[in-house]
Order: structure tokens, then C-alpha cells, then sequence
């Protein structure tokens, strides 16, 4: 009787929330648990399926997959010093005056009308007139984002063109591709909507880039190269500071791969022409990044740098890739902050730093020669491809490329796009037809 009573007490106690059952594990472990549950479900929505750059159709077929932890430990080692095949475009003068900028003395950024091209390796005609010069061919755009893919989180797509025994590498008619993403590496919770969504921080991020990379120049004062830029139909419109150089770098096993490349800005120093690309990495919000630059950046430019290199690897690896293969002497880094944390309109410059593009990737780990041998494998893997068309597909959501084999009209204009269909359409008719 007693054993039951005890049994009863212990049973009352426990529906009151006053003990704990025997057997059972402490109350201390169940909170435990809880917090298990809790870091479990917020770790499901940061796995949240992401949708990959362009929706793979029915009839696309997957040729190779290539995973990155394979491909990180390749290694191409001892390329060459390229050759310049062609210089086109004209370059103002880098404004010294942008080095004094600091946080207390600070430059309001301007938004600039002038154009910049973003044309795609098959419609350069400058690359169609180099075509005797190699076999591969693509914009240094193109070949950085194939060479950091390692480091790439968000999706991406590259068209590859098998004509003859030559390869073009091209992106689509989109202009996601050009966009600047932001804080695409962090393991930060980002918004998913609103002004800090990272579609809005991308269009953001390469407006600055625009801005600032044309507002530190000297106006007017510049140096032309031996042509003139390829890609200017109107001689009323103001074309942005660009110096295309066209540049041939042997890969070995007769891989001859041209690359357009660009510089932003010049400086002449010494009777002689150096040459810039010039960036800018921009402050959105001090409570996500955890460090505020306007109480950092003069002192602790190193801390901010390198929160900047954590959050933004993928970004940071092709910019310093695309100054190396140009042949830029520095990559100048503006800081840009909004004036406001919620507007998006009003930016200003904090101040500004300087590296040797080679220098500079030994700082952030970026190893060319794995660039290289990344290069060379996915340039290898297409070359025994059969003409036609086909996509390099990042994976959204696991890390890896993947090539597919792709009808030749896809992602032509929409009234081909239109004619394709109608024409599929009508040979699935045709084929119902016979069956009957």
C-alpha cells in the first residue's frame, strides 16, 4: 500500500510540474534537447532548396559531373607569361586624391551616367577576328567564375559553343550574370525579402561598383590604346573608362586560350604606364556583419578586411583573378557605406586600400595554379565534346558543376525560342498522327 501510495504522490507530483518520473532523464537534459530541436530546425531553413540559374529542361541530358572537393586538389602549375594579341579602349587617370579618403574625412558617392559593355565572348568581333589565334576563347568574367567555381555558393551557368575544334565560353543574355553578389559565402541568416534580400543587395553592390570605380578618376584625362573601344555605336554616348586587352595563354597540349580582359584606370609613374582594376566592397548593415566600419576601418582595416573576405570569398577570388590575368600592377578596394542603413539610395566612401593582384591572392588563398587546373579540366572535358551547344550548371544546392547537353536554339531570342516550340510542337502532332 505504502509502495503505492508513493507511486501515486510521485505520479500527481510530476502532472503539477514539481518532479520528475523515475527512469525518465532530468529535466536538464530535456532543455537539452530542446535546444537540439530548436538549432535543428533553424539549420533546416538555412538548407532551404535553392533554385538553380536557369530551370534544366526535359530534354537537357547530363554529359559529366564534377564535383569541387575533386576539384580543389588539381594543379596546373608553371603557365606561361601570356601574349597580347590586341588593345582597344581608352583609360582616364587614377585620382590620387581618393587615398586621403578616411572616415572622418569621408566623399559622398556619385552615381554616373556613362555605359558599360558587357558583351559576350561570341558577339565580341574582336575575339571573331582572333579566331585563327587559338582554340578556346572567352571574357575574363567568363574564365574567373569557371576558375573560382570552388568557392561559389550561389548558382551560376556558362554556355559552352563547340564550333569546329574551338570552344566559346559564354554567358546568356541575363544580366544576373554581371551582378556583384553580396555576402554570398557568409554563414550569416540573410533576409530573404526586403531591402537586404540578397537579388536587391547584388543590384545595390554593382551600382557602387559602377559608381565608384568611375568617380575616382581624373575626368578627361587619359591614355588611349591602339584602337578604339570595339563596342561603341554612338559617338554622343559616354562609354566608362575600360582598356580591353586581349591576351593568348598557352595551357600546354596545344590548349592556345584568348581572353579579353580589362583595366580601370591608369596611373603614370616614372615614365611609365601602370595599371588599375578597381572595386568596391560595400557596408549594408553593421548589425549583420558584426563590425561597424566607421568605428573600424581607420584602425582596424585588417579585421574589416578580412570579414569582408569571409562573407564575400567568391567575389573577392574573381576580382583578384580577373587583375591577374589582365596584367593590372594593383587592385584598388573602395569601401562604400550607406548613409542610412535602410536606404539604399545614399552611399558614401569610407576610404580605400591598395594590393599587387599576386601579393593579394597569396593574402586571401587564392592558388592560381588550382585556378589553372580547374580550368584545365573543365576546358579538357569540353573539348571532347561533339559540336553543338551545352551548359555548365553550378548545382544550387550541392557542391558541384554539371554539363549538359542542350538543343541548339536554347536561349536564343524569344521569337526563335517561340518557332522552336511550335516546330517541336508540330512534329509531336505529326508522331500522334502516325500512331493513329
Amino acid at each position: 500500500m505504502k509502495r503505492e501510495r508513493e507511486k501515486q504522490q510521485r505520479k500527481e507530483a510530476m502532472m503539477m510540474g514539481q518532479a520528475q518520473p523515475r527512469g525518465k532523464l532530468p529535466r536538464k537534459t530535456n532543455q537539452k534537447n530542446f535546444g537540439f530541436r530548436r538549432w535543428n530546425d533553424r539549420n533546416q531553413q538555412q538548407q532551404k532548396q535553392k533554385n538553380a540559374s536557369v530551370m534544366v529542361r526535359d530534354n537537357w541530358s547530363v554529359l559529366e559531373e564534377m564535383d569541387f572537393p575533386r576539384l580543389t586538389k588539381l594543379k596546373l602549375p608553371d603557365i606561361g607569361n601570356p601574349t597580347d594579341l590586341y588593345k582597344a579602349g581608352s583609360l582616364e587617370k587614377y585620382n590620387k586624391s581618393f587615398d586621403r579618403v578616411t572616415t572622418k574625412n569621408l566623399k559622398p558617392l556619385e552615381s554616373n551616367n556613362r555605359i558599360f559593355h558587357k558583351v559576350t565572348t561570341t558577339d565580341d568581333p574582336i575575339i571573331r577576328s582572333l579566331a585563327g589565334k587559338g582554340n578556346v576563347f572567352g571574357t575574363d568574367a567568363i574564365i574567373s567564375t569557371l576558375m573560382c567555381c570552388t568557392r561559389s555558393v550561389a548558382p551560376w551557368d556558362i554556355i559552352v559553343q563547340r564550333v569546329g575544334k574551338k570552344l566559346f565560353f559564354d554567358k546568356r543574355d541575363s544580366p544576373d550574370f554581371d551582378l556583384h553578389a553580396v555576402y554570398e559565402t557568409t554563414q550569416e541568416q540573410m533576409a530573404e525579402e526586403g531591402v537586404n534580400a540578397p537579388g536587391n543587395l547584388a543590384l545595390e553592390a554593382t551600382f557602387i561598383n559602377s559608381s565608384f570605380s568611375q568617380q575616382c578618376l581624373l575626368k578627361g584625362d587619359k591614355i588611349d590604346f591602339d584602337k578604339p573601344n570595339p563596342f561603341t555605336g554612338d559617338e554622343n554616348e559616354e562609354v566608362a573608362s575600360v582598356g580591353y586587352r586581349y591576351r593568348k595563354f598557352e595551357l600546354g597540349d596545344g590548349i592556345n586560350l584568348v581572353i579579353r580582359c580589362e583595366h580601370d584606370a591608369v596611373i603614370q609613374q616614372g615614365g611609365e604606364n601602370l595599371f588599375f582594376n578597381i572595386k568596391a566592397l560595400n557596408e549594408f548593415d553593421p548589425r549583420v556583419s558584426k563590425i561597424d566600419w566607421r568605428q573600424k576601418l581607420d584602425s582596424q582595416v585588417g579585421s574589416v578586411l578580412a570579414t569582408e573576405l569571409k562573407n564575400n570569398s567568391c567575389k573577392m577570388a574573381k576580382w583578384t583573378c580577373n587583375a591577374i590575368l589582365a596584367g593590372s600592377d594593383y587592385l584598388k578596394l573602395g569601401y562604400v557605406s550607406r548613409i542610412l542603413p535602410n536606404d539604399t539610395t545614399r552611399h558614401v566612401i569610407l576610404g580605400t586600400q591598395q594590393f599587387k593582384p599576386k601579393e593579394f591572392a597569396n593574402q586571401i588563398a587564392l592558388d592560381m595554379d588550382n585556378a589553372w587546373g580547374i580550368l584545365r579540366v573543365i576546358i579538357d572535358t569540353c573539348m571532347k565534346l561533339g559540336e553543338g551547344k551545352y551548359l555548365l550548371l553550378r548545382d544550387p544546392n550541392k557542391p558541384m558543376i554539371r554539363l549538359y547537353n542542350i538543343p541548339d536554339s536554347t536561349f536564343e531570342s524569344s521569337d526563335d525560342s517561340d518557332d522552336a516550340d511550335e516546330e517541336e510542337s508540330a512534329s509531336e502532332d505529326e508522331a500522334e498522327a502516325k500512331k493513329n
